[in-house]
């Protein structure tokens, strides 16, 4: 008997859809069970990562390798923006020369783990992690075809 051998792209969708799923529930238990109240530039986050979790979910679902070129445009477009909202957290000269954006202030760290991990960089954790499996699936998606 001859044992058809799995598709790798497969494991890498179903790890992007995981990691879009931590950092949706991750970004709620701040806002909703800490009471976080979100900056301007987290909202932008947001909105970048939580279809991630019902597109790549209904990919893993279909097996739709072809959304790795739509979810790779979007992760680098969030982390982009996660990059930026770090570096107004990160870099003094960032951090002195930063507009308020709304209520609160996107320099502010809501959490300051090990001197260095904010919310900003869990998010830009995740936008990298779903951006190189996108990539992995679209490479070897064009190898195929």
């Amino acid at each position: 008997m001859v044992q058809k051998k799995k598709d790798t792209r497969e494991t890498f969708l179903f790890a992007a859809w995981a990691t879009s799923i931590l950092a949706m529930f991750g970004s709620l238990y701040f806002s909703e069970i800490r009471q976080y109240e979100p900056c301007m530039l987290c909202w932008y986050q947001r909105i970048l990562m939580y279809p991630f979790a019902l597109i790549l979910g209904i990919a893993v679902v279909k097996k739709d390798y072809r959304i790795s070129f739509y979810t790779m445009v979007m992760s680098a477009v969030g982390g982009l923006i996660s990059l930026y909202h770090y570096s107004l957290q990160k870099v003094p000269f960032m951090a002195d020369n930063a507009d308020t954006c709304g209520r609160v202030p996107c320099s502010g760290q809501y959490i300051n783990w090990l001197g260095f991990i904010t919310i900003p960089f869990l998010a830009l954790t995740a936008f990298i992690i779903i951006f190189s499996l996108s990539f992995i699936i679209w490479k070897k998606t064009k190898e195929e075809a």
